[in-house]
């Protein structure tokens, strides 16, 4: 997860650099506003570990609804980055954080604390790159 948000930012950083990617204001507004969005579902690395799983699980869930608006603000390249950093960031949908108490869980799987501190990890990567884009 944080290897393939890692790659899409550098390919993003790319096309700005080289002007492929000609950022509009509006490009600008929505990556700020989902920076901020994002910024406001994680906190620290120190911080977030110690929560509950059911809490780290929650602010997972909100940062991937924090892209799905952002994406549904946007066409062209914002819209394919984020479309495309959305993609790797799903796995958390089908986490659970809750004993299954022998009861169906319609294949939600509960992921290891290394999973947790990737995605986690993963998150704030693409918040730090929607920060750049918006101050480009």
């Amino acid at each position: 997860m944080r290897t393939v948000v890692e790659d899409l930012v550098g390919e993003a950083e790319r096309v700005i650099r080289d002007r492929v990617w000609v950022l509009t204001p509006a490009d600008r507004v929505v990556a700020a506003q989902a920076a901020t969005d994002l910024d406001a579902t994680m906190v620290t690395p120190q911080t977030q570990q110690p929560l509950l799983e059911v809490d780290r699980l929650a602010h997972l869930r909100e940062a991937h609804a924090a892209v799905a608006i952002a994406l549904a603000h946007v066409h062209g390249r914002l819209a394919w980055f984020l479309g495309a950093a959305f993609t790797p960031l799903t796995p958390v949908l089908h986490w659970r954080a809750l004993p299954d108490e022998d009861g169906p869980t319609f294949g939600a799987v509960a992921p290891t604390p290394a999973q947790y501190t990737e995605a986690e990890d993963a998150v704030r990567r693409l918040q730090n790159a929607l920060v750049d884009i918006s101050t480009t």
